[in-house]
């Protein structure tokens, strides 16, 4: 029988924040299933709807994925036509991704998937209070990230 203290880590802000993660995740893969997407291609278009042509390595960056699934995620962004991959002239190596016309078509049809999920998740829930969530869980993960580095020997 578990004891109490392991009962309250699965109540805990931390095992709330992974089902919230996990559940909000699942909303977001029905809301795109019917456009053919999943969540990183929603996170690539997002980028390049809203910034612009950008490297392909700094998208690896910005959305904190694996070059390999980048990679997967471009190829099949370019084989549906929705974005164009371009070698960049100043380093033949790196390529440059933008959305095509039909990318960009796409996009302007496309529900906001994140604003549908903070509707549902926070009806009723002031600005401050989620305000104050978003400070906790940042202020959190910041000490982790700090206490991860300080605990990781160099290689």
């Amino acid at each position: 029988m578990p004891s109490e203290n392991e009962r309250d880590q699965h109540v805990s802000a931390g095992a709330w924040a992974k089902r919230y993660y996990q559940t909000s995740q699942a909303v977001l893969e029905s809301i795109l299933r019917p456009y053919g997407l999943g969540p990183t291609q929603w996170y690539v278009l997002y980028h390049l709807a809203h910034e612009g042509p950008t490297k392909q390595r700094d998208l690896v960056r910005a959305l904190r994925v694996e070059r390999a699934t980048m990679t997967g995620v471009v190829a099949a962004l370019v084989r549906k036509g929705l974005v164009e991959q371009t070698p960049d002239p100043g380093d033949l190596r790196q390529k440059t991704l933008r959305l095509t016309e039909a990318g960009g078509e796409l996009w302007t049809r496309l529900p906001d998937p994140i604003a549908r999920i903070l509707a549902v998740a926070f009806d009723g829930v002031s600005e401050g209070e989620q305000a104050q969530v978003a400070r906790i869980l940042r202020v959190a993960t910041e000490r982790l990230a700090h206490h991860l580095k300080e605990e990781t020997p160099p290689s």
